[in-house]
């Protein structure tokens, strides 16, 4: 019987060809995969049984350290026992006996705390650039901010966005999100302003929807889009300026959309389907801090029997 090592490079490859997963998804798997190998010490699928698994368990609970110091986060555990169930399904798939993917359970993690802009903090950053920044970058921030917002897109969607993906007169377009989904977003009037006003001013040739403008070069050299680091930096940098106290990223402004919506009384299957998330359980993570119904009992019941 072959090595478990042999089985996960045909896995990878699998990934890749068949599955077309993303080279990201394809290293982190990569990665979690290669790391239960060295520690079983490349064994014989066969030889994959529950007790290996839990003293897998064990040894990633106890004896790794995670990058902020202290025992491995349960979500990243978590990540080493998805990938290695995924690969058991492959395995599965392929009629090689081995322990049944079904035999692995994940931990169980706290309910996850989501980080969101509050209204009047929304408006101080979406004003910064429009205020501190000059010119041709005063309308390309001030469009980067209004479309993720608008949009609730990832900043690795924003980032590779070309100009004649965007339809400005159908105020719509279409983004690919992970796992090579597709999904419509929608534009505000105002991201469909700040647009109109950003690409108005562009005078490069440049594909792209976002990209960088040097001065020394008179913004007229064709140059590749805005990395989604560089986003990042431009995200935190208006947070700051705006006295956000909070830590503020791109995704931030996602959770931001996602949480406008449900306080607004939007559906969450509709949440789901614009956030592009494949499972209503993602999606439900908004819920504790959106909750409208609960916000209406509590005010309309709430403090009925306390004597004046």
């Amino acid at each position: 019987m072959a090595k478990l090592s042999r089985h996960v490079t045909e896995f990878l490859e699998y990934l890749e060809i068949e599955r077309n997963r993303s080279d990201k998804t394809t290293r982190n798997y990569h990665f979690y995969l290669r790391r239960f190998c060295d520690w079983a010490k490349d064994p014989s699928p066969e030889k994959i049984t529950k007790e290996t698994v839990r003293q897998y368990r064990l040894w990633l609970n106890r004896e790794l350290v995670g990058r902020e110091g202290g025992a491995l986060k349960k979500n990243t555990q978590n990540y080493h026992l998805i990938a290695l169930r995924a690969f058991l399904k492959y395995l599965a798939k392929r009629d090689i006996p081995s322990l049944a993917p079904e035999q692995i359970e994940l931990a169980k993690q706290p309910m996850r705390e989501v980080a969101f802009l509050e209204g009047d903090e929304l408006a101080r950053m979406l004003a910064i650039p429009r205020r501190d920044a000059e010119g041709l970058v005063a309308l390309r921030d001030t469009a980067i901010l209004e479309t993720l917002f608008s949009t609730g897109c990832r900043v690795s969607e924003l980032s590779g966005l070309k100009i004649d993906q965007v339809n400005l007169h159908r105020d719509e377009f279409t983004v690919r999100g992970k796992g090579d989904k597709l999904r419509v977003v929608f534009l505000s009037p105002d991201a469909k302003e700040a647009l109109k006003a950003y690409l108005g001013a562009r005078r490069d040739p440049s594909p792209y929807l976002f990209v960088s403008h040097d001065r020394a070069k008179g913004g007229r050299e064709e140059t590749g889009p805005l990395t989604p680091r560089s986003i990042q930096r431009l995200v935190e940098r208006y947070a700051k300026a705006a006295g956000v106290t909070k830590k503020i990223t791109p995704h931030t402004l996602r959770h931001t959309f996602a949480t406008d919506l449900l306080l607004g009384g939007a559906d969450i299957r509709a949440v789901q389907s614009l956030l592009g998330h494949s499972s209503i359980t993602t999606t439900q993570v908004y819920t504790h801090v959106t909750n409208k119904t609960l916000r209406d009992v509590h005010k309309k019941f709430h403090g009925k029997t306390r004597a004046d």
